[in-house]
């Protein structure tokens, strides 16, 4: 009655529904799953490092939380108190410390802020299975946390739960009980978060950002050209190891690499010290960065050390990879070094430096063996480097260059495009005779090779040739990461004239109002042109001169809003996020997080805006997202194992096998 294929696999779903009761009581959960409310998901891009604003905006679910305790306590409680409820449950362990220093730690503070904090955690609750909320629950007071919740009226009840909260604060078990719920209400608040890219770039501690992630109970991220940097880094391309470098030395930042990951930069400070009589005009560090403040000669030293080395090391990789045609970015051989000038597309521009001590200019790409001591001294740092390979294989696992998500398409950077619209090839390694992919198929085959370049096997072709793309990725043309024709370092470096630093963006910014390129986006990706959205980051909006996040009628969203400080003057906000509930698509508009400490000593939250993009036309269910399709997936194969029961093509396991 079934095929081979399908019976085995009938055969291994009876190991864990074992009987015709077993495997009904599975159908009617997952049925009943269906009825439940979508749950909430936020979507935050472009976070460039900034960790202590990402991690109150991760323990505040973007202002949601707050938003709920006003729902409940508006006419209960004053400001103060609710704000004092909000503080606790984002920083719990930090605000009791101090509320104990201050004395106002007692048994009655505690029944009040249990009492509170179990009436805000169960109404998030509401929209969740007990089987989801109890895997949210922390481990030893997960019990005493679902019998709070659970909460039953009558007055036997009433004084069970009288007794049990009695119980908890005389078995000094009260602190614990308020971070397990605050920490529980956090998860309930978020049920999905997605990164729209650029995790990494100019802020202090992007490796923070990553730890938070890998703890986050449901993430995705939409990898960013300096993500995958990053990702290229890791894989040993020379070329991102170098332009990690000097991103960081530029902004003065160096805890990623030095504090965060365990990489040295004294081959680099060494390496600088060939630049000792050098003023190094153009190299000054910006950004403001701790290390900026402390030591701006030695950065700038090192910053034009590893930018040199960066320009050889793309130089080599450009004329390895003609098929980039990337050509005209190689400029060292074009240097006129008695002239002090550089031909770039034609035009002699003079230069503000002729110093290059480690430059032979009849071999401009080159390296020196100081260099080549450094480089090599440094990738061996990146390759050890235990907790950056860990943070690496996360992006990998979780990530990728875009997701189709409940009719969502999210990505970075943009739709690689010809000046007339088309999409533009991509240089993937191709096959002999294969047709150059466009638009998903695109998408796929890029995807692949940046996991080729690196999990394939050290020393193949796949593996050199994805390296390589992983830098490609990062700054090429045709990068769906990257949107613009160049990025022009080399010109801001060593240019005076601002003519030269001229970087177009792709074809793909000039359509963004465009209605008609955005549906025919989505259909390329096999999504509803009238119900799906695209969600982008990479490029900030500038409010402040009028422009709108929401673009082509509503079904393209660029929420870039500068979550990075150097961005917030450009932006006017400091970052949205983006929440899909089950009754609405909304923009939170961010205002500048001031500190950690300002947030836990003077109850200082974010202030947001929320504004509705799209309302639902009837609250969205479970049945209407991928997880419900996944669910009437399952539920199939559950009925057609009941049918195998109930006609005799497999038997039932005894009350005494073992499944």
């Amino acid at each position: 009655m079934y095929g081979s294929d399908r019976e085995a696999y009938l055969r291994l779903l009876a190991r864990q529904y074992p009987t015709v009761r077993a495997a009904s009581a599975r159908i009617i959960h997952l049925r009943a799953v269906l009825g439940l409310p979508k749950g909430t998901e936020h979507f935050l891009s472009d976070l460039h490092g900034e960790h202590a604003a990402f991690s109150h905006m991760l323990r505040n679910a973007s202002g949601v939380i707050k938003g709920k305790i006003r729902d409940l306590y508006q006419n209960v409680l004053p400001a103060h108190e609710r704000d004092l409820l909000c503080t606790l449950i984002y920083y719990p362990e930090e605000k009791l410390s101090l509320l104990r220093r201050q004395g106002a730690v007692n048994a009655e503070f505690y029944r009040i802020t249990l009492y509170r904090l179990v009436e805000v955690c169960r109404l998030l609750a509401g929209k969740y299975t007990r089987e989801r909320v109890r895997a949210a629950l922390p481990g030893d007071l997960g019990g005493v946390i679902e019998e709070l919740l659970t909460r039953e009226d009558g007055r036997d009840k009433q004084a069970y739960y009288e007794e049990l909260m009695r119980a908890v604060i005389e078995t000094g078990q009260g602190d614990d009980l308020i971070v397990a719920l605050s920490q529980t209400i956090q998860y309930l608040a978020v049920d999905r978060l997605h990164i729209i890219g650029d995790i990494y770039d100019r802020g202090p501690r992007a490796d923070l950002i990553l730890d938070a992630l890998m703890d986050y109970h449901q993430v995705d991220v939409q990898w960013g050209n300096h993500d995958i940097a990053w990702m290229g880094a890791a894989a040993l391309c020379e070329a991102c190891i170098a332009q990690v470098l000097v991103t960081s030395v530029k902004y003065g930042n160096l805890d990623t690499l030095e504090v965060g990951y365990g990489i040295s930069l004294r081959p680099l400070s060494n390496l600088a010290e060939l630049y000792a009589d050098d003023p190094c005009e153009g190299f000054q560090a910006r950004g403001g960065g701790q290390d900026a403040q402390e030591d701006a000669g030695r950065l700038a030293r090192m910053h034009k050390a590893a930018a040199v080395l960066q320009f050889k090391l793309e130089g080599q990789l450009i004329a390895r990879r003609p098929e980039y045609g990337m050509d005209a970015r190689r400029l060292l051989h074009r240097v006129d070094p008695d002239a002090c000038t550089v031909e770039v597309d034609g035009t002699v521009y003079p230069m503000r430096s002729r110093s290059f001590p480690t430059v032979d200019w009849r071999d401009p790409y080159a390296l020196c063996p100081q260099e080549r001591e450094a480089l090599d001294r440094l990738t061996a740092a990146f390759a050890h480097s235990e907790k950056l390979q860990r943070h690496v294989r996360f992006l990998y696992s979780a990530g990728g260059l875009y997701l189709r998500c409940n009719g969502n398409l999210l990505y970075h950077g943009c739709m690689p495009l010809t000046p007339e619209g088309e999409f533009a090839a991509i240089p993937l390694p191709l096959e002999p005779g294969e047709a150059q992919p466009v638009w998903q198929a695109a998408f796929d085959r890029a995807d692949r090779v940046a996991r080729q370049g690196y999990f394939a096997r050290e020393g193949s072709a796949a593996r050199e040739a994805g390296r390589d793309f992983l830098w490609y990725l990062s700054c090429g043309p045709c990068s769906p990461l990257f949107g613009k024709d160049r990025m022009a370092t080399f010109e801001r470096c060593f240019i005076p004239d601002e003519a030269a630093w001229r970087e177009t963006k792709n074809p793909y910014y000039a359509r963004l109002d465009d209605p008609a390129f955005a549906a025919r986006v989505l259909e390329a990706f096999g999504l509803s042109p009238e119900r799906g959205h695209i969600v982008n980051g990479h490029v900030p909006v500038r409010l402040r001169k009028g422009e709108s996040p929401v673009r082509a009628g509503g079904r393209l969203l660029v929420i870039d809003g500068g979550l990075s400080r150097a961005y917030q003057p450009v932006t006017g906000i400091a970052g949205y996020t983006l929440i899909f509930s089950s009754h609405e698509l909304s923009l939170v508009a961010h205002q500048p997080f001031e500190s950690t400490v300002r947030a836990i000593t003077e109850e200082q939250d974010i202030h947001s805006v929320q504004t509705v993009v799209e309302k639902m036309p009837r609250r969205l269910l479970v049945a209407d997202t991928d997880q419900g399709d996944a669910l009437r997936a399952r539920i199939a194969d559950l009925e057609a194992l009941l049918s195998a029961y109930r006609d005799g093509a497999l038997k039932e396991a005894r009350p005494d096998d073992s499944p």
